[in-house]
């Protein structure tokens, strides 16, 4: 039983301490032209309602699946919302035709390539200090302006 309890302390804290180094981080296009976003230009990006970068191209939004931990994080840490409240604000654009949804992908490694490979692209992942830099080869990372 001792033997049982130590072992789950251990993988508690190392479940905890490792999560404690991990931050959502925005990612988009290398030769994307932006630097940093507010809060509220981030909002009309992932709400779909901003279409267009500053020099007139189309963004292209891709976002996880709703129940993804990486996409909880993203909307309470970054957005400031729940999931199910953004999810709302597509449905009703889509349903009452006045516009689109973010493409959806299965996981972060396709979310990192999708993003890499697509004009306009941005989106968001989950990383610590070393795969930071492993991510910053392939996509640009964003800064969030206060």
């Amino acid at each position: 039983m001792k033997t049982l309890f130590k072992y789950s302390a251990f993988i508690y804290c190392l479940l905890f301490f490792s999560n404690s180094y991990a931050q959502v981080v925005l990612i988009a296009q290398p030769q994307n032209v932006v630097n940093e976003l507010s809060r509220n230009s981030l909002r009309a990006i992932f709400a779909m309602r901003q279409t267009e970068w500053p020099d007139g191209s189309a963004i292209r939004v891709f976002v996880l699946e709703d129940k993804k931990n990486a996409h909880i994080v993203f909307c309470k840490d970054v957005l400031g919302m729940f999931p199910y409240q953004l999810r709302r604000v597509w449905d009703r654009q889509v349903f009452s035709g006045t516009g689109t949804a973010p493409i959806l992908v299965e996981s972060e490694q396709e979310m990192l390539q999708r993003v890499a490979e697509t004009k306009g692209a941005i989106g968001y992942l989950i990383v610590n200090d070393k795969t930071k830099n492993s991510i910053e080869s392939a996509v640009k990372i964003i800064g969030e302006k206060s």
